[in-house]
């Protein structure tokens, strides 16, 4: 409930009004006021804070499995980083060096998995290619230049 100012008692003879203006139209006519004052609303939605990520995980896998060009380890310093700024607080610079560190661990897994995919493609290729040249040799060796004995009968 609103609590309403006291109220005092005023004379009319102790106040001065200052001649009524006539003139047609009013330039400075303002609209009336409304009873209750305009309030207006503002919605704020309350969830869960924005943390952001540090891909420690994927950096401890890139920097332990090959880590090619030190990639990996370059993404575990950023992802310590991030981890650093967001246990002190600073969300900007956590998700600033989170999101380095995930860029390092893309290259990475690229790396990580089209390297050993190429070794194996190389490795295919040479053994399909070194079959076909002892069969070839095999099958030179087995020519028969001179005919023998048992083969004239």
């Amino acid at each position: 409930t609103a609590v309403s100012p006291p109220v005092t008692a005023v004379s009319i003879k102790d106040i001065s009004f200052p001649a009524m203006d006539t003139s047609y139209p009013r330039e400075d006519f303002l609209p009336a006021t409304p009873s209750k004052p305009d309030r207006s609303h503002t919605a704020i939605t309350i969830g869960p804070p924005v943390v952001p990520r540090d891909y420690m995980v994927w950096s401890i896998f890139n920097t332990i499995y090959m880590n090619l060009c030190c990639l990996g380890f370059m993404a575990l310093v950023y992802s310590v980083k991030a981890r650093d700024q967001k246990v002190a607080g600073d969300v900007d610079s956590a998700r600033h060096y989170g999101s380095k560190a995930k860029c390092y661990n893309i290259l990475a897994t690229i790396w990580n998995v089209t390297v050993p995919l190429l070794l194996i493609a190389l490795v295919v290729t040479g053994v399909i290619h070194l079959s076909n040249i002892t069969q070839e040799s095999i099958n030179f060796f087995n020519l028969k230049y001179f005919v023998s004995d048992e083969d004239r009968k």
